[in-house]
């Protein structure tokens, strides 16, 4: 009996040890990512000054509120898993996951098919579309890794007691939502239309 208890202290402390790492690692990741981010934006205002394309005021708005909505929810989620509130970690995994598509649905099916500009339109259409399409680009890879913790999650493979796949996930989602934050007053707010 101490044999498994002194090897059950020992997977705790593995598991510990590595959740530690892969949180720096994780750490490290958004602090290069945001640099492309940063980079974006720099690029924004160097190009375009304080002027900006004519964009749908009305879309912006929405899928901004529809994006931060999303990781209200995310936060309910992590919160529920963290205390062992399934329900809670379900419904708002899943909400989280319906207004990430709905975010994209607005940004790249609708504002992409309304916008006056296209992508070759000199600096304007360069810039909104990589900024817009960097964006989406994370958004879709965040609802993608959230499918997969939610599956893992139902499966058994992540439990609250070994739930950093959940916390990373919220992280990553979060980051996303605060890169947003600053895109939007920059691509539909700053400045004016020529």
């Amino acid at each position: 009996m101490a044999v498994d208890t002194s090897i059950a202290e020992q997977e705790h402390t593995n598991y510990a040890y590595r959740a530690h790492n892969n949180r720096i690692g994780l750490w490290l990741f958004i602090i290069s990512d945001a640099f492309v981010f940063i980079g974006l934006l720099v690029t924004r205002f160097t190009l375009w000054d304080l002027t900006r394309p004519e964009l749908s005021q009305l879309l912006g708005l929405v899928v901004t509120a529809v994006l931060l909505l999303s990781s209200y929810f995310m936060n309910r989620a992590e919160t529920g898993f963290k205390y062992g509130d399934m329900k809670r970690f379900h419904r708002g995994i899943r909400i989280t996951i319906v207004l990430g598509i709905i975010f994209l649905i607005g940004v790249v099916g609708v504002e992409w098919q309304i916008a006056h500009i296209g992508p070759s339109d000199g600096v304007y259409g360069a810039v909104f579309y990589m900024m817009t399409g960097m964006h989406a680009l994370h958004v879709l890879s965040g609802v993608v890794m959230l499918l997969i913790v939610y599956r893992n999650v139902r499966r058994g493979v992540v439990s609250p007691d070994r739930g950093f796949p959940v916390e990373a996930a919220a992280v990553y989602w979060h980051f996303v939502d605060v890169v947003w934050i600053f895109f939007y007053p920059a691509l539909y707010l700053i400045g004016q239309v020529p």
